[in-house]
């Protein structure tokens, strides 16, 4: 039992940094401009699919390509904020940019189904097949792969937000949006990264998704309600937050994996979630760390 627990313990914890990385993008979305993304996990296998592309159709390493993509998805999260997200009514940004988001999610998918047809795709490589056993606890490398780009990629975001202008004015957006205009932050301009931003870490989540787990163009429902019961938990636009969020329920889901069974597994999240709502709306976390990041 307690190689059961370890074992669940430490997936748990690989599985929940990735989790946090998937899950940045949503609360910087609303966090900056109170919009409900409700396609980012759309983008999310947007990424992953380009990255079997790239893949199959060059032999290039998923991470290799990075490069690419990460200012591509920024700026085509720019672009979106600009031409879409703009032009909805502040005073019911929230509900309607669940409507407007839900449409983009259908689109990318049936852009996927057209170009890529329904079956699952999946980027196999050699490196990521082996596994690494320490005191019988068994961490297989997609994992450990997984975690270490999604701990690398938050800690750039987070020394970002910190120590950068943008990451201060984008703060300042977060905290206050009408006084950050008042001193001068170009909030408007300030919102169309933060939302490139947002986008770009879908791409890197994307790619680790590619070499994790099989895909095709529906996958991205399976993960709404995940990464939604995280950043509600963490506290609603606190990127901090919901990290802390993703690697608790990350553990939580682990440890009942191996403890109960797979479908248990799942409902954590949701218990959570309910238990949230019921207890603590403005989320667990989000109250200490927001005023931050």
């Amino acid at each position: 039992m307690v190689s059961l627990l370890l074992q669940g313990l430490a997936l748990g914890v690989l599985t929940g940094g990735l989790y946090a990385l998937l899950a940045s993008g949503l609360s910087l979305y609303f966090g900056v401009m109170r919009v409900v993304m409700v396609a980012h996990p759309a983008f999310l296998f947007l990424a992953a699919y380009l990255t079997y592309t790239v893949h199959t159709a060059f032999g290039v390493d998923p991470f290799l390509a990075l490069p690419v993509t990460v200012p591509v998805f920024f700026l085509l999260g720019v672009a979106v904020q600009r031409l879409l997200i703009a032009r909805l009514a502040p005073e019911n940004v929230a509900m309607m940019s669940v409507l407007l988001t839900f449409g983009l999610a259908l689109t990318i998918e049936g852009l996927l189904g057209t170009f890529y047809t329904g079956s699952y795709k999946s980027v196999s490589m050699e490196y990521a097949t082996r596994s690494l056993t320490v005191g019988g606890v068994h961490l297989p490398y997609d994992k450990i792969i997984a975690f270490a780009v999604a701990a690398l990629t938050l800690g750039v975001l987070f020394a970002v937000l910190v120590r950068s202008r943008f990451g201060q004015a984008l703060r300042a957006t977060i905290q206050h949006r009408e006084a950050a205009r008042l001193v001068g932050v170009p909030t408007e301009r300030v919102a169309g990264y933060g939302f490139g931003v947002g986008l770009a870490t879908a791409a890197v989540g994307g790619t680790v998704l590619a070499l994790i787990t099989p895909f095709f163009p529906a996958s991205h429902w399976v993960w709404i309600g995940k990464l939604m019961a995280i950043i509600v938990v963490g506290g609603l636009g606190s990127v901090a937050g919901s990290a802390l969020a993703a690697v608790l329920l990350g553990v939580v889901e682990g440890v009942v994996l191996v403890t109960v069974d797979a479908t248990w597994a799942t409902m954590m999240f949701y218990v959570f979630l309910f238990l949230t709502l019921l207890a603590r709306p403005q989320g667990f976390f989000g109250g200490r760390l927001a005023h931050r990041f």
